[in-house]
């Protein structure tokens, strides 16, 4: 009887660990580069709200914004290794994965407005872009809205012939680092995390990114002239850990993804009103001037920018040219 109840408690001792961790909450870090108070920022509170709420407590979301955890030319790599669950990247990330195409999505003057491009990537293109990422052991989950991008620099910056010269940080996309050729300027590829610094030491000249990036980093604070150019788009790919997401019990997969639809849609709500209310905010400090393009000057960048659409062909792929082509009814030469 002894025994018994011996090997009865030894059963207990090791059962109550494997019922304690069933019982303990799936976590999910959920690592980006910017601040909380950015669309992103915001975007990735709002699915740790709605998956908590959604999953009932049975899957803990954590946030790490400014790169606390990882640097952007880290983050995947870390994704893939399972270090981390979920990330945001810029869709210009996935290039060093070997897969160019998402690059397509640079191309400067592409997106009309921010309903064009949401349309572009609930359609055949972003659908599409997704499946290349099945292969590396990604799973796309959603695209969220930046809004467009803006270009600063310690003078202003109106004229393709004001770029000559200037060292320019650009995230890593080569249809960026074209498009600054053409206008004369020199990219550089530097982690975001570095930009501030560089721009206060004048390591580059300037950069381009969306007004609320520029507010919420304080690159106003180094950079004397903001050109309100708007002459690319700035989205992010939300992606998981494939072997994580499949391994997830089907229902709490289910609330989450219903956490991400909900999460998408308030992210891409905000994005162009955070935008406009960062450049706002940023002209009320005074630190920096804002310079806008006349129809004149739009065409010039235009024309001066054109060529990256012929040597984008090289770098990306006819089949992505010809799928955005389509779908967005632009001319890609």
């Amino acid at each position: 009887m002894r025994k018994l109840l011996l090997a009865v408690a030894a059963a207990a001792i090791l059962v109550a660990p494997v019922l304690a961790q069933a019982q303990s909450p799936i976590v999910i870090k959920f690592s980006h580069v910017v601040a909380n108070d950015t669309p992103k920022g915001k975007g990735a509170l709002k699915f740790k709200e709605l998956a908590e709420k959604y999953t009932d407590g049975k899957v803990k979301i954590e946030v790490y914004p400014n790169s606390s955890l990882y640097k952007d030319k880290e983050e995947i790599e870390a994704l893939q290794l399972g270090s981390v669950q979920m990330l945001a990247p810029s869709t210009a990330k996935f290039a060093p994965l070997g897969i160019k195409e998402f690059e397509a999505l640079d191309l400067p003057w592409l997106f009309k407005d921010d309903e064009t491009y949401s349309s572009a990537m609930k359609g055949t293109v972003g659908k599409w872009l997704f499946q290349k990422l099945e292969a590396k052991g990604i799973t796309g989950l959603a695209y969220w809205d930046n809004g467009f991008h803006m270009v600063s620099s310690n003078r202003a910056l109106t004229k393709p012939e004001d770029f000559k010269g200037l060292k320019f940080r650009i995230s890593g996309s080569k249809i960026a680092d074209q498009y600054f050729r053409l206008m004369g300027s020199i990219p550089q590829i530097m982690a975001f995390s570095e930009v501030y610094q560089a721009l206060q030491t004048g390591v580059v000249d300037g950069c381009e990114n969306t007004a609320s990036n520029y507010l919420t980093q304080k690159f106003y604070e180094v950079q004397k002239d903001i050109t309100v150019s708007y002459h690319a788009h700035l989205q992010y790919a939300v992606i998981v850990n494939s072997k994580f997401w499949s391994g997830l019990p089907p229902d709490i997969r289910t609330q989450l993804e219903k956490a991400m639809v909900d999460a998408t849609e308030y992210t891409n709500q905000i994005a162009h009103q955070e935008n406009e209310d960062a450049l706002a905010e940023i002209k009320k400090t005074g630190k920096t001037k804002l310079h806008y393009l006349t129809d004149a000057d739009r065409k010039a960048w235009q024309e001066a920018m054109q060529p990256t659409y012929k040597w984008a062909k090289g770098r990306v792929g006819q089949e992505v040219l010809d799928l955005v082509a389509k779908e967005l009814d632009v001319k890609m030469n």
